[in-house]
């Protein structure tokens, strides 16, 4: 706790006492962000739940409405199962997906429509093979380019 400004001494420069002596004594030396340019939103519009964005970005979090979320998952899924091992673990994959598909499809969440109908299992596993014949077994990465190798 700092002492009280003295009477008749002009604010400005007590203050400015106050941070040179803190300075002297090496308080702001080690403070989280030192030497690190400020943030970019500064300029940004104040955003009442800026520590909540900072949070999720700093974790590695995002947040998706459900229906996008398994859009992309129900995307990951069919790259998974034209790269899996086995044709039984292509089933397991698209027979998963497919659940959860028609589950959002007979209760859909609040957010944007899920956009995808269920997988046709016979036509995966088909796809799959005629994949592996064409590479003779080895992965073939997904529509993107993408590969997990």
């Amino acid at each position: 706790m700092t002492e009280r400004k003295p009477p008749g001494v002009p604010f400005e420069s007590w203050v400015d006492k106050q941070i040179h002596d803190a300075q002297v004594r090496g308080d702001f030396d080690r403070l989280p962000g030192a030497g690190e340019p400020l943030p970019n939103d500064l300029e940004a519009p104040y955003d009442e739940l800026w520590w909540v964005k900072r949070k999720m970005a700093r974790e590695g979090l995002s947040v998706l409405p459900p229906a996008l979320a398994l859009r992309k998952e129900a995307e990951d899924a069919l790259t998974a199962a034209y790269a899996a091992p086995t044709e039984r673990t292509v089933r397991k994959i698209i027979t998963d997906v497919n659940a959860k598909i028609r589950d959002m499809l007979l209760k859909p969440p609040p957010g944007p429509p899920l956009g995808r109908k269920p997988y046709d299992v016979e036509e995966v596993v088909r796809e799959w093979r005629e994949r592996r014949r064409t590479t003779g077994g080895t992965h073939v990465p997904d529509a993107s380019g993408a590969s997990d190798t």
